[in-house]
């Protein structure tokens, strides 16, 4: 299961006490250490594009069935395309904000089925009213990401092996899968 990602640093401290149960991809990094008095061969680490870890994580009650992935709008920006799901037009991040269909303010609260990508102006247009009340169409029914799916919505590069692991772990049902395999298609 994909659980985070990680820099090289937290990486090599994994291979090197012996936690990784198995890696897959590529190799991205190859962390060269010390030279050996008695060989004279140089030690180095090769850290693979994936690891697996063995034991347990220390966050590993936020990875259970229950698990919902934290709310911030790069994330829902990234799962919404950067489009307005009033108007419809795609803006760049900093035109956009977080809309609650039901406001804050009628009892709505701040979960991930309950915003969606906006634009200023259409979220000042709609204020503090529901869609149907300020005679707005909603054009996507929000909804909450799963791990992997949030994995990849955290927006870094993402590298080839690893988002085909990242996919195999999206829900064959995803509404983010199919959009993701669209665009990962094009791009390569």
């Amino acid at each position: 299961m994909p659980l985070e990602w990680i820099g090289y640093q937290d990486a090599v401290r994994l291979i090197t006490l012996g936690q990784v149960s198995y890696s897959l991809g590529s190799t991205v990094y190859r962390i060269r250490g010390g030279v050996n008095a008695l060989t004279g061969k140089q030690s180095y680490v090769d850290v693979d594009a994936i690891i697996a870890s063995h034991g347990t994580h220390p966050h590993a009650h936020l990875f259970a069935d229950s698990y919902t992935p934290p709310l911030s709008n790069p994330a829902l920006f990234r799962r919404d395309q950067f489009v307005c799901l009033y108007c419809g037009e795609q803006f760049p991040h900093g035109k956009l904000s977080r809309d609650h269909v039901k406001p804050l303010s009628q009892g709505g609260i701040d979960t991930w089925v309950n915003v969606v990508t906006s634009c200023k102006r259409c979220n000042n247009h709609k204020a503090g009213r529901t869609p149907e009340q300020a005679g707005m169409q909603l054009l996507a029914i929000p909804f909450t990401p799963t791990h992997a799916e949030y994995v990849y919505l955290q927006g870094r590069r993402i590298l080839a092996d690893q988002m085909e692991f990242l996919m195999a772990h999206f829900p064959r049902n995803s509404r983010l899968r199919k959009r993701v395999e669209q665009a990962w298609m094009k791009s390569n």
